[in-house]
């Protein structure tokens, strides 16, 4: 049974998955300028989470790739519980770094409350309407995986985006400057995806003949509750 049988590449997507994620925060606390543009340093690597989840949900299925949504989500709270320990924990005598430490490692906890919300609307939402699109094309690929990709990453990255700024920083610049900020990132974060475009569908397919399953979720054998049986192992 598909359900019972292993992978040989779903703990190396999770490896990658999780890496991503734990490291965002940390980039995210130093700004960097694209041009005109000035974005958190983990925007360069944060839409790899929404490249590998299309991927996964493409091959897996909603279920597998809603499981390693709660991994990371897990792998990324217990980061911040770490970085949040050291920092109240007393340093050293002989250390000056706190201030240091906390610059770059501190837990700021509307930026984190922001972060969580933020990943966990927009990955399960991008999973969720990749799935129900693959079954409403049958699966086709061409030009309906390539559309499937991208819609679905267009709609998560920007309720990601919202989210996150509007929880992070709202009420510390006006509404306008926010809106800016999150078109923005979406616009980066998005044409980030469309350029790797061609490799994510590559990369999927391949794995798909690699793996020898390309699941279809339909809808009756699908729940799509984010915390529908996320306990479950197969």
């Amino acid at each position: 049974m598909e359900g019972q049988r292993g992978f040989k590449l779903l703990n190396v997507f999770t490896g990658i998955f999780v890496a991503v994620l734990v490291v965002v925060p940390p980039l995210g606390s130093k700004l960097i300028a694209i041009g005109p543009l000035v974005i958190p340093g983990g925007t360069l690597v944060f839409p790899l989470t929404f490249i590998i989840n299309g991927v996964l949900t493409e091959v897996y299925g909603f279920e597998r790739s809603r499981r390693l949504i709660w991994i990371g989500m897990g792998c990324q709270f217990f980061a911040a519980l770490m970085f949040w320990l050291v920092g109240i924990w007393p340093e050293a005598p002989a250390e000056q770094k706190q201030d240091a430490y906390l610059a770059i490692l501190g837990v700021v906890p509307r930026i984190t409350l922001g972060s969580f919300a933020a990943y966990f609307l927009g990955e399960f939402l991008k999973s969720a309407m990749m799935s129900k699109m693959k079954f409403a094309q049958g699966g086709r690929l061409g030009w309906l995986q390539t559309w499937r990709f991208v819609a679905s990453s267009l709609v998560g990255e920007f309720v990601d985006s919202v989210v996150f700024i509007f929880i992070a920083y709202g009420g510390t610049q006006p509404i306008a400057d926010l809106v800016k900020i999150v078109l923005a990132i979406w616009v980066i974060k998005v044409g980030y995806e469309v350029v790797a475009l061609p490799l994510s569908i590559w990369v999927a397919n391949r794995v798909k003949a690699v793996e020898g399953i390309d699941r279809i979720d339909r809808p009756e054998e699908t729940n799509y509750n984010p915390f529908a049986s996320f306990l479950k192992w197969d």
